[in-house]
């Protein structure tokens, strides 16, 4: 009678080891981006419009590279509208830089469209992204992220910490 319980047990601590081997062999064929923002730069451009800049660091952990398809720049507002950021060319970004000096040097390259991550590979990069919202708004945002998404649909959004 003591014999199917402690069958029972070594049949699902079999099955829990089973699973996690597969889940451990697996780790790196999950495509995504893993980062995090360092500093964000507001210039405004006109009474109802601003550009939001983005330095950030990311990483793809995965055992595959990471083709960038799509980028995009999101804003939460206060009452909770989500608005979608124009983005802003590399050319056009070296402009801003030249012409508003105030936004300091541009540290990092653009993340750009048809960008291979490879595999286990980290990188800093900047955003950047004009909205059609006073800088006042986007100074009392919830909200600020970045999505990303691969060629093969895989996406990664990279948040704003508070």
């Amino acid at each position: 009678m003591h014999s199917k319980p402690v069958f029972l047990v070594i049949g699902l601590i079999a099955a829990a080891a089973i699973l996690g081997g597969l889940l451990f062999i697996g780790r790196g064929s999950h495509i995504q981006l893993k980062g995090q923002f360092q500093k964000v730069r507001l210039q405004s451009l006109e009474d109802t419009s601003t550009v939001v800049i983005v330095d950030f660091r990311f990483s793809n952990p995965a055992d595959y590279p990471f083709v960038v398809r799509k980028v995009d720049m999101m804003i939460e507002t206060k009452d909770g509208q989500n608005v979608e950021g124009m983005m802003v060319s590399e050319v056009d970004a070296r402009r801003m830089f030249d012409f508003y000096i105030v936004l300091g040097p541009k540290y990092n390259e653009s993340f750009l469209i048809r960008e291979k991550v490879a595999p286990h590979q980290s990188l800093d990069r900047m955003l950047a992204a004009r909205f059609e919202l006073p800088i006042t708004s986007v100074n009392q945002r919830k909200k600020l992220w970045i999505r990303i998404e691969d060629v093969d649909g895989a996406v990664s959004e990279l948040e704003e910490k508070p």
